[in-house]
């Protein structure tokens, strides 16, 4: 008898679960994409995760995420190509129940129809600045239903790069724009609950209001400029201080 598949690990639900073309009616044939197929889209895709690193929120191996990946950028390309009906439902799953606070507010959140958020940014004279673990201030906006109901600018009091993640976890911050960061960083936002959006330039407040229109470029890739490469690991920087602890989260950012 065939061993039963491990349930995948899941830690945030889809908000839509029903797509189709809008010029399209009749003969919409439909494509069912599974939940873990969805969230690999979300954890590779749209949080910037290596497959490897996905593997590990989603506690499977990197060959089982690699074949949910590429089945389910398959069923986009269909998607988008043919015109058809796209539906998330189904698979073997479990929620995470070590689920990020941040996380949950969001189901609950998205559940009640409603939709708040704090999303923070690297900040200097305006700017959105360009490295993460130097950074003097955040600024903090306030963010219901998509749009800016306050912003604050907050001062990190010289925390570094570890701290930085505790420090807007304190201030109830859920998502990151930000320049360049390291790998340890990053590790340690993913374990903070919060979303990270790297390699963003500019003005800062343009930024968060491309980011709710969707359209803020920016690149999951970026790193500081001080680090060579993926065999740098942020670990110890000779000056005594840490980019973060190392682990897997749920990325809810």
């Amino acid at each position: 008898m065939p061993r039963p598949s491990k349930a995948k690990r899941v830690c945030r639900m889809p908000i839509c679960t029903s797509y189709y073309a809008g010029n399209r009616t009749e003969g919409n044939h439909e494509i069912i994409m599974t939940v873990e197929e969805y969230e690999t889209i979300r954890l590779i895709d749209y949080m910037g995760l290596t497959q490897e690193e996905c593997a590990g929120q989603m506690e499977v191996g990197r060959a089982t995420v690699q074949t949910m990946y590429v089945e389910a950028r398959k069923k986009l390309a269909r998607y988008l190509v043919e015109a058809s009906r796209l539906r998330i439902e189904g698979g073997n799953y479990d929620i995470s129940p070590g689920i990020s606070q941040s996380d949950r507010n969001q189901i609950e959140s998205d559940r009640k129809g409603d939709f708040t958020m704090k999303i923070a940014v690297t900040y200097e004279n305006g700017q959105v600045f360009q490295h993460f673990g130097h950074t003097e201030q955040f600024k903090v906006y306030q963010v219901e239903d998509g749009k800016i109901i306050d912003t604050e600018v907050v001062d990190t009091n010289g925390s570094g790069h570890g701290a930085l993640a505790g420090f807007l976890k304190a201030q109830g911050v859920d998502t990151l724009i930000c320049g360049g960061i390291g790998g340890g960083a990053r590790n340690a936002l993913a374990e903070a609950g919060i979303q990270l959006f790297p390699g963003a330039s500019g003005d800062a407040d343009a930024q968060v209001n491309s980011y709710l229109a969707g359209s803020l470029n920016y690149n999951p890739d970026t790193v500081c400029s001080h680090h060579h490469g993926e065999d740098h690991d942020c670990g110890s920087h000779g000056d005594g201080h840490s980019c973060g602890n190392h682990g897997h989260s749920c990325g809810g950012h």
